[in-house]
């Protein structure tokens, strides 16, 4: 449970605002067309998402979550996706129900808010500024920002020095175990959502502080402490 009101409210971008799977899978297969290799159902793709582009890439080439594909093939295949992605990062991607209310609702709550994410900085602010949440945010910590991405906790802390707010003080809102195991090494309190790219494993049982249907209850669940 929340035992505190934060003083700044961290929250991931892919999987939790934003389902970018349909951008992503057209890219891996573009990717795997160019390789000379069948394309795979976004479906698949989906449950390959959530520890950057890098990992997608290597989980593509490699048809399952863990591996590691050859230096040269690899090197040739995230050279493509990368260019291709640049071109297509949101066209076919659009906000999750109730991201637009939960900010809305936030903002006038008054709280600071920051998005931490693994994708790349080249990525990551042209998608929020396509789907119109851009501005929403007083801090953008991406994937190359720090030396370090999610499931360490530099990036969360990061986030905490630059905008002068103590770890205690933090909150981390997520989809995935990776957010919660950076939540509690920097010492933020932790809320997820249920749905998004964790693998196909119940967010729950990564114990997260609490666990909401969608971005719109974050207000009321806040308003509730103390």
């Amino acid at each position: 449970m929340l035992d505190s009101k934060p003083e700044l409210i961290l929250i991931d971008l892919d999987g939790t605002l934003i389902d970018s799977v349909p951008d992503l899978a057209y890219c891996v297969n573009v990717t795997m067309r160019a390789l000379g290799r069948a394309s795979w159902p976004e479906t698949k793709v989906r449950g390959w998402v959530g520890n950057g582009v890098e990992r997608l890439v290597k989980r593509s080439l490699l048809g399952q979550l863990d591996g590691e594909p050859e230096d040269a093939i690899f090197k040739t295949a995230i050279d493509v996706f990368m260019a291709t992605y640049a071109d297509n990062v949101s066209g076919r991607s659009g906000l999750y129900p109730g991201v637009i209310e939960g900010l809305d609702g936030l903002v006038k709550m008054g709280y600071r808010l920051a998005c931490v994410t693994n994708k790349a900085a080249r990525f990551t602010e042209p998608l929020l500024a396509d789907m119109g949440i851009f501005d929403r945010f007083e801090l953008i910590v991406s994937g190359d920002t720090t030396a370090k991405k999610k499931p360490d906790p530099l990036p969360l802390l990061y986030a905490a020095e630059k905008t002068g707010v103590l770890p205690a003080a933090a909150l981390m809102v997520g989809d995935s175990v990776n957010d919660v195991t950076a939540a509690r090494s920097a010492g933020f309190q932790v809320v997820c959502v249920p749905y998004g790219y964790n693998h196909g494993n119940d967010i729950r049982d990564a114990k997260p502080d609490a666990v909401i249907d969608d971005l719109s209850q974050l207000p009321d669940l806040l308003s509730k402490l103390g």
